[in-house]
């Protein structure tokens, strides 16, 4: 398998972030982190968090109502916006209005973390698609897309999707195994039938486009393979493009700052160990150099 172009300094100069300016919180953008459940309600403050430490300027959280007021006592941060809830846990058919709305509003979204796949996370993606926001897909909402037809208007942005394997194989409607065997081929795939900027994950994670362009990095830590990671690295893309970076650049910074902040915990913590919610405070000294 042929590797695409390394993400390194020297990649990421081709691909700089905004500078950083004077201003309220109004010049440094909005991100709305629409993710956590009754189960796993911290899926949510491990993104909205990254997302902060990547730059945003005005958070939102929308989650389950049912863990809305104690997400919003651990985020101070934050705007929290409870969503309806289904008698299961997941989400109400009611809450596509309310993100679309709130949608409209932002900036950019990141939308999966801690949810549950459902029929009204297809809807759900649907609205968020069509709100002019960028969008960050992740989780859940990988399990809800459906191809664009052939004729159909491309999205003015494009999102940006995160799967891993499991998840790169429901987009494409295969066996993991061809995954594994191709990621690169198959995220380049993935990337034109969704007009999206993909990140196929894994030890060795590639970034693809509907152009045909591949990038990756093998870099990071083992311990980065742990619970809520994902969620951090999904919040670390919102927020940049939050402040303003385009799609492939957020998506490259993102990736590279997510496993160097992994390396950076690797030299302190060891190999493994470390938690997600580590991840968000090595990031800063990362992008000030």
């Amino acid at each position: 398998m042929k590797a695409g172009k390394p993400i390194n300094r020297t990649a990421l100069k081709a691909h700089p972030l905004p500078p950083v300016v004077d201003g309220d919180k109004e010049t440094k953008g909005r991100v709305l982190i629409v993710a956590g459940s009754r189960a796993v309600p911290g899926a949510a403050l491990l993104a909205a968090t990254s997302a902060m430490r990547a730059g945003a300027g005005k958070l939102r959280i929308a989650t389950s109502e049912s863990v809305a007021t104690e997400i919003g006592v651990a985020m101070p941060e934050a705007m929290v916006i409870g969503l309806p809830e289904h008698r299961d846990g997941g989400l109400a058919r009611s809450a596509i209005a309310i993100l679309a709305e709130q949608a409209a509003h932002m900036t950019a979204v990141v939308a999966g973390p801690g949810m549950e796949p459902s029929d009204v996370c297809t809807r759900i993606a649907d609205a968020l698609l069509d709100s002019g926001a960028a969008v960050v897909l992740d989780a859940a909402m990988l399990h809800s897309l459906s191809p664009l037809e052939d004729g159909e208007r491309e999205p003015a942005t494009r999102p940006i999707l995160l799967p891993h394997a499991g998840e790169l194989a429901s987009l494409l409607d295969c066996e993991q195994g061809k995954i594994d065997a191709d990621p690169i081929g198959c995220g380049l795939r993935a990337a034109q039938l969704y007009q999206a900027n993909v990140l196929v994950k894994g030890v060795i994670s590639h970034v693809v486009t509907p152009d045909g362009d591949c990038w990756t990095y093998k870099g990071g830590a083992p311990g980065l393979g742990v619970s809520g990671s994902g969620d951090t690295l999904a919040g670390i893309v919102g927020g940049l493009l939050a402040r303003g970076a385009d799609p492939l650049a957020a998506l490259l910074w993102g990736v590279w700052l997510h496993g160097e902040a992994g390396a950076s915990l690797a030299r302190k913590v060891g190999p493994i160990g470390f938690l997600a919610r580590e991840i968000p405070d090595e990031i800063l000294a990362l992008m000030a150099r």
